[in-house]
């Protein structure tokens, strides 16, 4: 018996942090943020490729690996796969979406009917590859929704986006080595009445170094501004002091009930306001209701 196993940890797993799978917050919100302006894109594409309305809708983004990410999806598929010059591994990126529902785009493209319930179910075929002429119009298709992708990450994604290939075997694309880590974004296309599920996947080592840059800088610009709040933020003591007089220790040590000591303060003099002991403004003693209080009449800067 192992020592794992003796611990009772063998349903655990092995966590490697060289090569972390989780998203921090900054990198979670700046992937979300560019995925759902790929959404609002990617539709509005689809809106007038097709002449249908389409809406795209965003569901979730994580880290996984790429042999995680095949798994995932159905035996028969259609991938498009594009060389990612940003990437030092040489890995691919993704665009995932059933073979039916881009039939059914490119049928509305070549002037089908708008209206997919004017059909049986059967209309457009179950999941087949493209032919070739099918491949052209679709690889149109995916370089603009490439662009739309690049449009919406900016300077967070550098480097070229090349189409390669489509393929429909997600068992048999190796498009990325099976332990490299991908961005995977989930969606949900709906084209007049069909809906379908799709996916982007995009090799972690060309995203994430974009949005971790971004995220810093945004760290670094805002820290100021998060100084100033927690500072203001933080409870202090104030109170009013007199001016001080300087005696010696033995005047301290033989102090006795109804000694007087004289201070060096006017009596038409107002107080010091004191925060934690520094003095910030001046003020008069008054009251309000049965407590004492004070009016400031003026500041230490207004008073230089």
């Amino acid at each position: 018996m192992t020592m794992i196993e003796e611990l009772g940890l063998a349903d655990y797993e092995i966590y490697d942090f060289s090569r972390t799978t989780t998203l921090a917050r900054a990198q979670a919100r700046g992937l979300e943020l560019a995925f759902e302006t790929f959404t609002r894109q990617w539709g509005t594409q689809l809106t007038t490729k097709t002449r249908t309305r389409a809406v795209v809708s965003f569901d979730s983004v994580s880290v996984q690996t790429y042999d995680e990410y095949s798994a995932t999806l159905p035996a028969q598929t259609a991938l498009a796969l594009f060389g990612v010059d940003a990437s030092p591994s040489g890995g691919k990126a993704v665009i995932q979406f059933p073979a039916r529902s881009g039939l059914g785009w490119i049928a509305r493209m070549l002037g089908g009917a708008n209206d997919p319930l004017e059909f049986e179910d059967d209309w457009i075929p179950q999941e087949r590859p493209f032919t070739i002429i099918e491949q052209a119009i679709m690889r149109r298709l995916m370089e603009d929704t490439v662009d739309d992708l690049k449009y919406s990450f900016g300077a967070q994604l550098k480097g070229d986006i090349g189409f390669e290939s489509i393929q429909h075997n997600s068992q048999f694309a190796q498009a990325n080595g099976p332990a490299d880590l991908m961005v995977v974004a989930e969606f949900t296309v709906a084209v007049a009445e069909r809906i379908a599920a799709a996916s982007v996947a995009l090799p972690a080592d060309a995203v994430l170094p974009g949005i971790t840059g971004a995220a810093v800088a945004a760290a670094r610009g805002d820290a100021l501004e998060l100084v100033r709040a927690q500072i203001a933020s933080v409870p202090v003591e104030v109170g009013l002091q007199l001016s001080p007089r300087i005696v010696t220790a033995r005047s301290v040590i033989h102090l006795a009930v109804g000694d007087i000591i004289r201070l060096p303060h006017p009596s038409h003099k107002p107080l010091h306001v004191a925060v934690e002991g520094q003095p910030i403004a001046r003020a008069s003693v008054g009251s309000t209701g049965s407590r004492v209080a004070c009016v400031i009449v003026d500041t230490e800067e207004s008073a230089r």
